[in-house]
């Protein structure tokens, strides 16, 4: 059990590094957008960050096809969907810390499907945070919510 957790939380260490330099966290389910949205909302919830709004950004883009014509939907993508949520002691915290900050509630993640795989989104709070005081407070959002990305790929992973 404990080389377990340790080859986890190596995992982790690993896969933040190789995300140092990216402005966007990104994590692939090998699923579908349907299947991999409800697990991960599961997993943001089960990682006390509550889903508070879940736009439908594909079905809102969809109703402007016939005017943009061509322009549309160039890169072929199947399905978008967001969830925006937050976490009420991280928003305190961040708040003491620099409320300039608050930019960052609530937070949100954006799954998009293409060849029937889903590729989830996440603008890393570290980089928006880079030179403030809440930059403590934005790492610990950011490893929060990396950890429930990173369980439900595991979990959609066959």
């Amino acid at each position: 059990m404990q080389l377990l957790k340790f080859c986890l939380v190596s995992l982790l260490f690993v896969t933040q590094l190789a995300v140092a330099g990216q402005t966007v966290l990104i994590r692939e389910t090998g699923k579908d957008l349907d299947t991999s949205y409800d697990v991960v909302y599961k997993a943001l919830e089960d990682n006390n960050f509550f889903v508070v709004f879940e736009p439908n950004i594909q079905k809102s883009l969809s109703q402007f096809s016939e005017r943009w014509g061509k322009d549309y939907n160039r890169n072929g993508l199947e399905g978008i969907r967001s969830m925006v949520f937050c976490n009420a002691w991280y928003a305190n915290a961040v708040s003491n810390a620099d409320p300039d900050m608050l930019a960052l509630c609530p937070l949100h993640i954006t799954l998009v499907q293409k060849k029937g795989v889903t590729r989830i989104l996440f603008t890393r709070p570290t980089v928006i945070a880079a030179d403030s005081k809440a930059l403590t407070v934005a790492r610990e959002i950011e490893q929060g919510v990396s950890k429930a990305l990173d369980e439900a790929v595991a979990e959609l992973k066959p």
